[in-house]
């Protein structure tokens, strides 16, 4: 009899569950900056209300969403600073943010739009117009002119997701991931002309665990460009173009510093850029370091460098003529390139004297200039060549 009344209760008890309706989850409270004053008619300055918006989600102890509608505002410098405390905040942008006309009331500023101190932010969507071209054609001039700021920076921050971001004409950089751990880029589209100035696409330094997926990026500049301090980098599916490649250095500017490695930089295409895959460091001492990079399965197209170590970089003999890079290079694998050349010496390794680069596996590299196979110089490189028949006596 206990048995049967146990088995009655514990059926009672399923159903009574099983018919219970689910839990209902809250959706994120949203705040729309137009609810703080900002107008989306692309003069009217909105940076106070978007600030507005921003203390009250980041001060939100439940998961809180910014929402941007579409339409266009005006920005200032605005510093979306953190810490927060909630660590579920989205950024829906279905509009464009516009940067000042007058470069001069950022251009001397770091960047234009800062998340600093934040913990689990996602930017979902938009697209960020830093109207840099008045500040390039001062540049051209060789006018006294502000440096110009960074569309968008993540300073100090952790576990970050970026989807879907549009940045075009940027003053200087488009994104720059700076101390950073856990990021997500991916979707992303970056252009500016081919001549803009320090318009680098994507920056990452000092940060660890980066992925940057399926994006499509033109600008003056390194499409991506990697400093000193950064670990663990991911890079897949990524087409640029025009700009300078996918850049990890400049390396070795200070005696001191961190150095780079496990980069691994796969399944990319570069199209009339001035140089494909670079490790660039500068030509003087320094403690820095390079090791453990794989660039795998690229297609070139017309590319002026399309492999490039360049360890005696010295910009206008300023500060390091006659001196020898300091920074190490090892464990550099190159798998799977192929395409076309713009120059006869499709690879070119230019290592330092004193610390020649090591460990460099040249594997089914099958570059060609004009319709023949494009030739390799080495200097003070060593390592392994498989299925490149032109660089067998290059390492």
């Amino acid at each position: 009899m206990a048995h049967t009344l146990s088995f009655l209760a514990f059926t009672l008890v399923f159903i009574l569950f099983a018919s219970s309706p689910p839990a209902i989850i809250a959706e994120p409270a949203q705040y729309s900056v137009q609810s703080y004053g900002a107008k989306p008619d692309g003069t009217t300055d909105s940076t106070k209300a978007f600030l507005a918006a921003w203390d009250q989600v980041c001060g939100s102890t439940a998961p809180a969403s910014l929402y941007v509608p579409s339409g266009k505002f005006s920005l200032g410098k605005v510093t979306f600073q953190g810490p927060c405390k909630n660590s579920a905040i989205v950024v829906t942008i279905d509009g464009t943010l516009v940067a000042p006309s007058d470069y001069s009331s950022i251009g001397d500023e770091k960047n234009w739009l800062m998340f600093e101190h934040v913990d689990g932010v996602t930017v979902s969507g938009g697209i960020l117009d830093g109207q840099g071209t008045g500040l390039w054609s001062c540049k051209a001039s060789d006018k006294s002119c502000p440096e110009g700021a960074t569309s968008i920076e993540f300073s100090n921050s952790n576990n970050i997701e970026i989807n879907g971001l549009a940045s075009q004409d940027s003053q200087k950089f488009h994104i720059v991931i700076n101390g950073c751990q856990n990021v997500k880029v991916q979707n992303v589209r970056v252009s500016a002309p081919g001549d803009s100035p320090n318009t680098d696409g994507i920056h990452v330094e000092s940060s660890t665990g980066v992925t940057i997926l399926n994006s499509k990026i033109g600008t003056g500049d390194d499409c991506v460009s990697v400093g000193p301090g950064t670990t663990n980098l991911w890079v897949e599916n990524v087409a640029c173009g025009p700009g300078h490649g996918i850049s990890i250095g400049s390396l070795g500017k200070k005696l001191e510093e961190d150095g780079v490695q496990n980069v691994t930089v796969k399944t990319t295409t570069f199209t009339g850029t001035e140089n494909g895959v670079r490790i660039k460091a500068w030509g003087r001492p320094s403690n820095g370091f390079a090791r453990n990079i794989l660039f795998q399965h690229a297609v070139m197209t017309n590319v002026q460098n399309p492999i490039l170590i360049d360890q005696n970089y010295c910009p206008g003999d300023k500060n390091c003529p006659n001196q020898e890079s300091g920074v190490k290079i090892s464990d550099v694998t190159y798998q799977d390139i192929h395409g076309s050349s713009a120059t006869e010496v499709a690879v070119k390794l230019d290592c330092s004297t004193k610390y020649p680069c090591t460990g460099i596996e040249l594997e089914d590299v099958k570059l060609t200039y004009n319709n023949r196979p494009a030739e390799a110089s080495c200097t003070n490189a060593a390592g392994t060549v498989s299925d490149f028949a032109e660089a067998s006596s290059c390492l």
